[in-house]
């Protein structure tokens, strides 16, 4: 075998810290999994060493929060979900405030600290609907962040209200949105989303709800789904996007990667398996060098690999998903609660911690 120094001094430049182009992401992809794993846990232990008053790499955290999906009528018609509803379909369901508050009201007694707060793209619910909602919550339960509503669902009130999105995202703020998660990110290339999900929103308007979001001081999440019609290409070029984004509006608290999930739903795609997620995962704490935050995808993974991820560039295991109804459709159906979370994490010699979602540490003590 030739010896290419070119390799060593990309692997040198990777471990010092130093950031990566799309092309070396490339190369570095093609490494053994031990290889790349090894550089992706080093950057993670850069990007950590000053959080937690310089306790950063001791500490993995996690957060107890609840999916709740206010609504599966949908009119984008996705071919990778298994969730979505028609208006006229017999277990179509729009979420009641009782039915809100029972969730949250379980929630708050497991110590949860936020509720994630999704739906389908549902054709005639109007702004006041979600204005209501959003200052119900926020009156009875003034301790829970909602993180809720991914730009694919703004891009969906902007047509749907017929206003500007910095409007929608103004309001929805006042009512008591805390922050918007990343969903409908799949991968930031047209020709990809061409493909999958044709009715929703593109790439530059993904990105867009997420800059006016963090003009407006609201903090997202960044998100991949990946492993289905996508090239390794068009992987680290949905990387660049974001991290371009990142550079611009530096709003993205976490990035959180996951394998497509393939059962009933009618996308006919190539699955890939755990292998190709923890290179994945990787790859995007080695590229996304101005994210500090990477989130293992145990639900997608099952705990085993969402624990190996942790030595892949994850500094945080997620939340127990208390409830989830969108993944768990595609034939998901991994759980893990509070206990199971905190084993995973000493057993590897970290301190298992509970965050919020700015993480920030909400436990009084270590576990």
């Amino acid at each position: 075998m030739i010896h290419d120094p070119s390799i060593d001094k990309l692997l040198h430049k990777t471990w010092s810290g130093k950031r990566i182009s799309s092309d070396e992401a490339l190369r570095l992809y093609t490494l053994p999994l031990e290889t790349l794993g090894a550089l992706a846990h080093r950057r993670r232990e850069l990007a950590k060493e000053d959080a937690f008053e310089g306790r950063g790499n001791d500490i993995i955290t996690f957060s107890i929060d609840r999916n709740i999906n206010y609504t599966n009528v949908c009119n984008v018609y996705c071919k990778f979900c298994a969730f979505w509803r028609s208006e006229k379909a017999a277990d179509a369901y729009v979420i009641t405030h009782d039915e809100i508050d029972q969730k949250i009201e379980e929630t708050l007694a497991l110590d949860g600290t936020q509720i994630l707060m999704q739906g389908g793209h549902h054709p005639k619910l109007n702004k006041q609907w979600y204005l209501d909602l959003l200052s119900h919550i926020r009156e009875k339960f003034p301790s829970i962040n909602v993180h809720g509503f991914s730009p694919s669902e703004f891009i969906h009130f902007r047509e749907v209200f017929d206003e500007p999105l910095e409007d929608i995202i103004r309001d929805f703020r006042a009512a008591g949105l805390g922050s918007i998660p990343g969903g409908g990110g799949e991968i930031l290339v047209d020709r990809v989303r061409q493909k999958i999900s044709p009715l929703k929103a593109m790439s530059d308007e993904w990105l867009e709800v997420m800059a006016i979001a963090h003009r407006q001081s609201l903090a997202t999440t960044a998100t991949m789904m990946f492993g289905h019609v996508e090239t390794v290409e068009e992987r680290i070029e949905h990387l660049e996007r974001v991290r371009v984004q990142q550079d611009d509006t530096k709003g993205f608290t976490a990035f959180i990667a996951w394998t497509f999930q393939a059962e009933n739903t009618r996308l006919k795609a190539p699955t890939v398996g755990a292998h190709e997620y923890l290179r994945m995962q990787a790859l995007s704490r080695i590229y996304l060098d101005n994210i500090d935050n990477i989130q293992s995808s145990w639900v997608t993974q099952g705990r085993e690999i969402g624990q190996v991820a942790l030595r892949h560039g994850a500094n945080d295991l997620g939340s127990i998903m208390i409830e989830e109804n969108v993944v768990s459709k595609a034939g998901t159906v991994y759980c893990m609660d509070v206990a199971d979370m905190q084993r995973l994490i000493k057993d590897l010699g970290y301190e298992p911690r509970q965050r919020d979602n700015w993480y920030g540490l909400v436990d009084a003590k270590a576990a």
